[in-house]
């Protein structure tokens, strides 16, 4: 399946899951953030999405996406901001993000607010790969 079939997949998902207009919704928007939508509306997305291509993506998923093999306590620091290890990471994971920024104090659990609808799409394309090797 094209990157672009993905895509549609999943902006379809949105905007039933979020009641989003289409052109709300870019490659770039974040879910939690730019789109509104809440982790329990990521959930219906994810839900949506594996319904219409018998894909599973889940939290986990997402999670380890974003932290890779890190553990919790090397990603942030004991106050709870993304350590330099967190931030390193990121930059791999997540490249469209200004991780200059994240340096100043990023609090750790709010990572998942900077998880695009590419990252999303780019997750579900990975996810197909593996299914059709």
């Amino acid at each position: 399946m094209e990157k672009e079939q993905v895509y549609e997949i999943v902006k379809e998902a949105l905007v039933e899951a979020i009641g989003l207009d289409e052109d709300e919704i870019s490659p770039d928007s974040t879910i939690l953030g730019d789109l509104g939508a809440e982790s329990l509306d990521l959930l219906d997305v994810l839900f949506r999405i594996s319904r219409q291509i018998s894909v599973k993506v889940t939290m986990d998923d997402i999670t380890q996406m974003i932290q890779g093999d890190i553990p919790d306590e090397q990603f942030a620091t004991a106050d709870g901001l993304l350590s330099g290890i967190g931030i390193e990471q990121l930059k791999k994971s997540l490249p469209q993000i200004d991780v200059e920024k994240l340096r100043e104090g990023f609090e750790a659990e709010r990572v998942l607010s900077l998880f695009t609808v590419d990252n999303l799409t780019s997750l579900i394309e990975k996810q197909l790969s593996v299914l059709t090797v």
